[in-house]
């Protein structure tokens, strides 16, 4: 597997007026999601428990980590929690979400306005599934139109070459059906 860079942002989402905090590590490589939580509270040791845990549901990884300007992310603790962690930490500018855009992007995609969920439960439930169908079975158009578990894995080529062969097999076919076409017209 291969990891560019891990990028780590907060989403904020409103449930009958309390806030609540989904944080995200997303792989900048295959634009897998990593790992996530969804918390009523963030802070700087919840993000350095949730770096860890995506650390250790992938060991030997040392991606690079980005991130926005957050008080979480700029905290003295995170930055000897990065250094400890053997980590780079490249924040993004202030007031610039397209310096990290693919998080930024994963985020509208997830579409955190229409989780409509009465209570956190409901929302953790609807995250779930909209971040397992993220990563598994929607195809994105960045990464050659393969899920972001295929390309984590690899398997890009493999897919490409069989969509390959089958689009071959379709030329192969309709040529096949026009000659027949030509030949009943010509009989």
């Amino acid at each position: 597997m291969k990891f560019v860079g891990w990028l780590g942002i907060v989403a904020v989402i409103t449930i009958a007026r309390v806030y609540y905090y989904l944080c995200s590590v997303l792989d900048g490589y295959s634009r897998y999601v990593v790992h996530w939580e969804f918390l009523e509270r963030m802070t700087e040791a919840d993000v350095e428990l949730i770096l860890q845990r995506a650390l250790e549901a992938h060991p030997g990884a040392h991606p690079r980590v980005i991130s926005d300007n957050g008080s979480q992310f700029i905290a003295g603790d995170f930055r000897r929690f990065i250094d400890l962690a053997g980590l780079t930490h490249v924040r993004t500018s202030v007031n610039y979400p397209q310096a990290n855009g693919k998080i930024e992007r994963y985020h509208r995609t997830l579409d955190k306005n229409t989780i409509h969920a009465v209570t956190p439960d409901g929302a953790h439930a609807t995250i779930a599934t909209r971040i397992d169908h993220y990563n598994n079975h929607r195809l994105h158009s960045a990464i050659g139109y393969v899920s972001p578990r295929d390309k984590l894995l690899g398997r890009e080529t493999e897919i490409w070459a069989g969509r390959d062969r089958k689009l071959e097999a379709a030329r192969e076919l309709r040529r096949k059906r026009r000659e027949l076409d030509h030949l009943g017209t010509a009989a």
